[in-house]
């Protein structure tokens, strides 16, 4: 099992940043892509980003270019989702993901954490 906590949301006005951290434990040779997602009420959870441990491959979704950027510390097992230029449409709880590669994460991710609340006022 790999257990994966998040921590960093909050309250912050439009146009501020927020940095989310999500720290695994557990087996965590076993999955080698983390993902953070989103789910605002009423609309679907989407993956806004995604990187490989190894760092080789990253994603991102097309709303978020430019303004996200995901990085992962291999010695601390965390990866961080750096928000800037926030936007009230960003507003929504955050999750962080795992699972054997981004194909993974993308389609059906075995492990979750608990989300993080992120709201963005205008």
């Amino acid at each position: 099992q790999v257990q994966l906590v998040e921590s960093g949301g909050g309250l912050v006005q439009a146009g501020g940043s927020l940095r989310l951290s999500c720290a695994a434990s557990g087996r965590t040779f076993s999955v080698d892509a983390v993902g953070w997602f989103r789910q605002a009420p009423g609309k679907e959870r989407e993956m806004v980003a995604a990187v490989t441990w190894s760092g080789s491959l990253t994603y991102y979704t097309d709303s978020v270019k430019g303004r996200f950027t995901i990085s992962r510390d291999n010695a601390k097992n965390t990866v961080d989702l750096q928000m800037n230029s926030l936007k009230p449409e960003d507003t929504a709880v955050y999750y962080c993901a795992a699972g054997a590669n981004i194909v993974v994460v993308r389609s059906k991710p075995p492990y979750w954490g608990q989300g993080t609340q992120v709201t963005v006022s205008s």
